[in-house]
């Protein structure tokens, strides 16, 4: 049973097609730590438009796959490169997202034997 994601969205979007499924969760399962890790160098370098390129990619997938709160802090992020905010303020929230996603990576590999 899913406990750090849900895939109703992922399900109501294939029809219910156990490929395409699989397919999403392999595409998250490999692309978006590579993706945090770019918000997280943007962080570091005080890039704002690199963050922000790659939190807005990854916006869309976090809330496909059910993770609430990791969207509702990416939303924060987006709003900190925007106003182009120090490292200080963002650091925590960029973390929470990070093991919000390393959670659910973990349960999705398990649960999906990916």
């Amino acid at each position: 049973m899913a406990i750090n994601y849900n895939l109703s969205k992922v399900y109501a979007l294939s029809d219910n097609d156990a490929e395409f499924v699989n397919e999403i969760l392999t595409l998250f399962v490999t692309e978006v730590p590579d993706d945090l890790l770019q918000i997280k160098e943007g962080i570091k370098k005080k890039d704002h438009k690199h963050a922000y390129a790659y939190a807005h990619k990854i916006k869309p997938t976090l809330d496909l796959m059910g993770l609430n709160m990791a969207f509702e802090e990416i939303l924060q992020i987006e709003a900190w490169t925007k106003a182009e905010g120090k490292k200080k303020d963002i650091k925590e929230t960029f973390k929470s997202v990070k093991n919000q996603v390393n959670d659910a990576i973990k349960e999705i590999k398990k649960d999906f034997d990916l």
